[in-house]
């Protein structure tokens, strides 16, 4: 199960290995703001609250625009953040503004 939470929506939906989270929010018609998607803008932060071990590893993106601190605490951004395995997954739109 894959939770998406913004300040409006709160929805449950069965992840898919290979889509990122931003994929899933869009799929799902979720108003998640974003502009980029290539991991330059950060509209798309998010905070993973559980089942980050079943995302891939920070891109070198994330790395390039999250500080080390944010990532560290589960920070990271839905444009690059992709389901490599199935799982209950939560995850909460966290942009900066």
């Amino acid at each position: 199960m894959l939770e998406l939470k913004t300040r409006k929506t709160q929805i449950k939906l069965t992840p898919e290995t290979g889509l990122t989270i931003l994929d899933h929010a869009l799929k799902a018609d979720v108003d998640w703001g974003f502009s980029c998607t290539r991991g330059t803008c950060a509209r798309c932060r998010c905070y993973v609250a559980e089942g980050r071990e079943l995302l891939t590893e920070a891109s070198e993106a994330e790395e390039d625009r999250l500080e080390p601190d944010e990532l560290a605490h589960g920070y990271r951004l839905a444009c690059q953040c992709v389901v490599k395995q199935v799982g209950t997954i939560s995850v909460t739109h966290k942009p900066y503004f």
